[in-house]
């Protein structure tokens, strides 16, 4: 059945995990200066030198990351809500609990993300 959390373990367990995720993504995003919608804040007086130009494109590469993995902590968090948390996307067979401990945001088994 697609609607049963195919976990051995609790699933405020797994809650547990996103929601620590999730805080340790929006403190770096915070940290690197990601503002609430994704932009990044620069100090004005920065000269605008090529050094300075690498450095902004790096970190908006970093930030960017950042958002792609907090948006994949979210889906996460709303598929636990909705009781469909731990099946692969690809398969749609339970998600072995080892993995979903090493990375709770996984959307594919080992299996299928192996052969993305």
């Amino acid at each position: 059945m697609v609607n049963e959390v195919p976990i051995d373990s609790p699933a405020a367990d797994y809650r547990s995990l996103l929601e620590s995720e999730r805080a340790d993504l929006l403190d770096k995003l915070k940290e690197i200066g990601s503002g609430p919608e994704g932009g990044l804040s620069y100090d004005s007086n920065f000269a605008d030198s090529s050094q300075v130009t690498a450095e902004k494109g790096e970190v908006e590469t970093l930030a960017a990351e950042l958002r792609d993995a907090l948006e994949g902590v979210e889906d996460a968090l709303r598929k636990l809500s909705a009781g469909t948390y731990g099946r692969c996307e690809g398969c749609h067979e339970p998600i072995d609990p080892l993995r979903l401990e090493a990375k709770p945001a996984a959307r594919f088994c080992m299996s299928c993300a192996s052969r993305r």
